[in-house]
């Protein structure tokens, strides 16, 4: 889970454009249409937005705590909508358009290595762990995703498993503990989805080798 308020305090005191834009994302939470801003930015964080969800559905949650579990259908259902449109770039356009978009952000390098192990398996792993923790980016797996042609069903259910489970998790604790939550999903949350995910994955992988698989990894 990225730090919804610790990395955009840093990221801000340095000054810099990445500060600006964390800035600007956490203070579309008072806006009056912030549930639709919150919608636009899980849609377009999946497949060109620099800026996690996460950094403005905390303070919204925290601030309407009745209307945490509202928030997170909605940033649930529009991260998968916009896994989808990543899923599209990466599947029809990749070379005119989800390219660039990977270049600009600097993630080019990583998605061409990503892409020399995109068997299956590994592809269920960067869907896990990119839905439950931002590890790597959501953008550079759902681009990934179509580019290797993975089944269009199954990158659905695993956008709206991982990324709902991400949000309603972060519903759940921000309406039952509230502010007295915050520095622990600040701090600690994203190291639990990460041991999540990796036992998740161990379990699959255990179950493939009992089950007299092949080859686990395709690189």
């Amino acid at each position: 889970m990225s730090s919804p308020a610790s990395a955009p305090a840093g990221e801000t005191a340095r000054g810099g454009p990445i500060g600006r834009l964390y800035a600007w994302t956490m203070s579309l939470a008072a806006r009056p249409r912030a549930e639709i801003w919150l919608a636009v930015v899980a849609f377009v964080e999946s497949s060109v937005f620099l800026i996690p969800a996460d950094v403005l559905f905390v303070p919204m949650a925290m601030a309407r705590p009745l209307r945490a579990y509202r928030l997170a259908l909605i940033a649930t259902v529009f991260s998968t909508l916009g896994g989808i449109a990543g899923y599209a770039l990466g599947y029809y356009v990749f070379e005119a358009v989800a390219r660039p978009v990977l270049a600009f952000y600097g993630k080019l390098a990583a998605f061409e290595s990503l892409r020399a192990c995109a068997g299956p398996d590994t592809t269920l792993i960067l869907l896990a762990t990119s839905g439950l923790a931002h590890l790597p980016p959501i953008k550079v797996v759902t681009i990934l995703a179509g580019a290797v042609q993975i089944g269009l069903g199954f990158f659905v259910v695993s956008c709206v498993l991982a990324r709902g489970l991400r949000f309603f998790a972060l519903a759940f604790l921000l309406r039952r503990y509230g502010p007295a939550i915050r520095h622990f999903i600040e701090r600690r949350l994203k190291v639990m989805a990460v041991l999540a995910a990796g036992a998740a994955i161990l379990l699959y992988f255990g179950l493939k080798l009992v089950a007299g698989s092949g080859q686990l990894l395709s690189c």
